[in-house]
């Protein structure tokens, strides 16, 4: 199944690459890496994650705090956010509508 991710998704997740990139440079060749490796197992098998809220599922970094929330369609898995584990559930929740 294709991935695709949102535009908001596109900008959360860059400002997190730019986050690392300014923290801690070395980090974000593995962020990439785990991020292309959780977009493959979505790909794979987008239902093997658990409904945070109606239809909006979460997947969980394994070594980052952070996850993507998304929503399964017929043809392809759509990315809304790619957000810190420690934010404001609000955040996320208000996409879930």
């Amino acid at each position: 199944m294709r991935v695709a991710l949102t535009s908001e998704a596109k900008v959360e997740f860059a400002a997190v690459l730019e986050w690392y990139g300014t923290q801690a440079p070395r980090i974000v060749r593995r962020f990439i890496d785990e991020f292309d490796a959780l977009t493959e197992r979505l790909a794979d098998n987008p239902r093997q994650f658990p409904a945070v809220r109606g239809t909006l599922r979460r997947a969980g970094f394994r070594r980052f705090p952070y996850g993507l929330f998304f929503r399964i369609h017929p043809d392809y898995v759509e990315v809304v956010g790619c957000l810190y584990a420690g934010r404001d559930p609000r955040h996320w929740q208000r996409r879930a509508q």
